[in-house]
């Protein structure tokens, strides 16, 4: 039988979701954990690979296990075995067919940055220049005109397309916080970050929109910006067609 599992994690002490030999993961926190308290191996697939540092709001993954499983008493369990930076909200059965990664139809992403210093702002990247949001908006509607992303993407990128639908992108200013927002039906490495740190160039004049633009065209990842440092990240929500 197959189960989703809805959580959340701060991946400050973490070298990302995904396995690494000699390396923290949430991915091989959450396997060793599961397996333990189901005396069973189980490993876990997760509905994307989040970088190192970078959080998760919402994250769903699933396991395979041949028993029934009571998910409440499960959910409490964990969450008292795991450490406190990883949390269960809840476990759920689902079609053995059904794939954590490939099912997912939409996923957001949100950047986080603090305009000034703030002693309790350890979640977010603190940027004290002054940012044109109005032009930063601008620049998100011109997202929404093309698929292929090749210029935001880590380079040597094991892909077989760069193309991307995006279905929202903006900024927004709350006192001194910024948050970026964005949701597409894919993203790929580190794309969220370089869309920021480009970004930054427009909302400091050092670029255009024009240039913002041709930059997309261009394909080339070194026309892009700098990315922005991976603390001010968060994967906020995963949809699936099957889930509320």
């Amino acid at each position: 039988m197959r189960y989703f599992i809805k959580l959340a994690y701060n991946g400050t002490h973490y070298h990302g979701w995904q396995y690494q030999p000699d390396a923290d993961s949430v991915q091989e926190t959450l396997n060793k954990a599961l397996s333990i308290l189901l005396k069973t191996e189980i490993d876990i697939v997760g509905a994307g690979r989040t970088d190192t540092g970078v959080h998760a709001k919402q994250m769903y993954a699933h396991f395979d296990f041949e028993d029934e499983i009571e998910p409440t008493g499960l959910v409490r369990k964990l969450n008292s075995f795991l450490p406190k930076d990883i949390v269960i909200y809840d476990i759920l059965k689902v079609a053995d067919e059904a794939h954590a990664r490939f099912d997912a139809i939409k996923r957001t992403y949100e950047y986080h940055i603090h305009t000034f210093k703030d002693a309790f702002e350890t979640g977010s990247w603190q940027y004290q220049n002054k940012l044109d949001l109005d032009q930063m908006n601008a620049a998100c509607k011109l997202l929404f005109k093309h698929t292929d992303f090749e210029c935001f993407s880590k380079t040597n990128s094991d892909v077989r397309t760069f193309n991307c639908v995006i279905f929202e992108a903006h900024w927004q200013q709350n006192g001194t916080k910024i948050v970026f927002t964005i949701s597409a039906d894919r993203f790929l490495r580190n794309m969220v970050r370089a869309i920021v740190g480009t970004m930054i160039n427009i909302g400091l004049g050092k670029i255009t929109l024009d240039d913002f633009e041709k930059i997309i065209e261009s394909k080339n990842r070194s026309k892009a910006g700098f990315s922005v440092p991976a603390h001010g990240l968060y994967l906020t929500q995963i949809q699936y067609e099957y889930l509320p």
